[in-house]
């Protein structure tokens, strides 16, 4: 295919799925699924129409790729988590990132050690590739904006927001110890000093004062000059620089643009609360975010009287910016993996999708979730909503760029892309009927709820 028929294929997609959209969103397919789909017809598969190089050839490519929309999404996740530090759903967040991810990735290294033969290097690659869930495929059980507070959506926000940096240093890991000439000693030493206890601290720590320093000057210089002129270069370079200083210190980078977001909406919630307005209606902090309380059809109309307009159109214009970026990204990288998939399929990849997405993933997250007072529905749901996507690709080209060996690379590549399209398809085959189901048994159970108090005050006679 030329890059003219390309063109017309990626706007038809577009035009077909946002005129569609309404269908689609009620429907038991996502859009991402489709896209899949529309990549394996056109791939050399079915209809040959159009030829994936190698992964091997551009590796360059794809890594970058996926990394530019990891950075995007984790920051507009971050962005969009407006939850006091001492909520409830941080520490379910904290519970999925770090022991559920352990134990998934444990669950791997045994299948993959142990039932395929791989070398243990090797399987522990495989296993920090495949465990981390993606901010960008999981749009429809993630939170929707900054009002959103359901418990499901923000642990599964806070889990994929958290867990792309957590499961990082498993990668270096396996990498390190596939380096003959390393001393065990000195590459655990250099792990858990490093990679570990810097990587995930460091790059926290970064990106929120990252976020937050960068977001609280900008926004005050704004207010300051009356600009409400378009503010998505000021998210872009929160996002570019906490980026960039993480990677210089040996930091997560992918923590650090998480911890962008929450920073940036951290300046939001004080400039907010300190409105004379708020403060005269006696709201508390968290009441309403700012980008609720402008009109961004009357831009050229808008007076900025307080910081929190200001910020609402910093917040406002962040959001718009990302989640187009991230979209845009996301449709060319599943297109992609749909052409690339059929070829590359193996049975190794068809068991451990059904072993991690039906037994791993959910007893891990069952486990660790054990004592979190969260209903037994909501963790069942927590252990099937673990989407695999672009984290996956983006740990997969590092690794090979890095000096992935023990398997072959196709086979590692097959078994990936295998894992992350068996996950797009089932879970957006999915997803829609159980958020639909959890909608009316929450209604139900509130409905129960409402009339107890009525009947329990009615005389025995009525």
């Amino acid at each position: 295919m030329t890059a003219l028929w390309w063109l017309v294929l990626t706007g038809t997609l577009l035009l077909a799925t946002s005129f569609l959209s309404g269908w689609i969103n009620r429907g038991p397919v996502t859009t991402f699924a489709i896209y899949l789909v529309v990549g394996i017809v056109i791939g050399p598969a079915i209809l040959a129409l159009a030829k994936l190089p190698s992964t091997a050839d551009h590796i360059h490519w794809l890594h970058w790729a996926t990394e530019a929309a990891l950075v995007v999404s984790l920051f507009v996740t971050g962005l969009k988590l407006r939850l006091p530090f001492s909520d409830s759903g941080w520490r379910m967040a904290v519970r999925l990132a770090l022991p559920a991810m352990a134990l998934t990735a444990s669950g791997v290294v045994a299948v993959a050690y142990l039932g395929l033969g791989w070398p243990f290097a090797a399987a522990l690659a495989l296993a920090a590739v495949v465990s981390p869930t993606d901010p960008v495929l999981a749009s429809l059980v993630s939170v929707d904006d900054a009002r959103d507070d359901d418990a499901l959506r923000v642990a599964l926000s806070g889990e994929a927001g958290l867990n792309d940096g957590t499961a990082l240093p498993l990668l270096f890991l396996a990498l390190a110890l596939m380096d003959q000439d390393a001393g065990t000693a000195n590459v655990l030493t250099h792990w858990l000093t490093v990679d570990v206890l810097w990587g995930l601290a460091g790059g926290l720590l970064i990106g929120f004062v990252g976020g937050w320093g960068l977001g609280y000057v900008g926004t005050h210089l704004r207010h300051a000059s009356r600009d409400v002129a378009p503010s998505d270069f000021l998210a872009l370079g929160i996002m570019v620089v906490v980026y960039a200083v993480s990677h210089l210190v040996e930091a997560s980078g992918f923590l650090a643009a998480f911890a962008a977001g929450v920073g940036l909406r951290r300046v939001e919630l004080q400039v907010s609360s300190r409105s004379k307005e708020s403060v005269e209606k006696g709201e508390a902090p968290f009441d309403e975010p700012a980008e609720t309380r402008i009109t961004p059809n009357e831009r050229a109309q808008a007076s900025v009287v307080h910081p929190k307009e200001t910020v609402g159109w910093v917040v406002s214009d962040a959001l718009s910016f990302g989640e187009t970026i991230e979209r845009l990204i996301a449709v060319a990288l599943v297109l992609a993996v749909g052409i690339a998939v059929v070829p590359a399929v193996n049975w190794h990849g068809l068991m451990l999708a059904v072993v991690l997405l039906l037994v791993i993933r959910p007893l891990s997250v069952w486990l660790a979730t054990i004592r979190s007072r969260a209903p037994w529905q909501r963790r069942l749901l927590i252990g099937w909503f673990g989407i695999r996507g672009l984290g996956s690709l983006n740990y997969m080209a590092f690794a090979i760029g890095h000096g992935f060996s023990g398997v072959p690379g196709q086979v590692f590549e097959g078994v990936v892309l295998t894992v992350v399209a068996v996950s797009v398809v089932t879970h957006g085959i999915s997803v829609t009927p159980l958020m639909q189901w959890r909608a009316r048994a929450m209604k139900a159970a509130e409905g129960k709820a409402f009339r107890a108090p009525e009947q329990a005050d009615r005389h025995p006679s009525e």
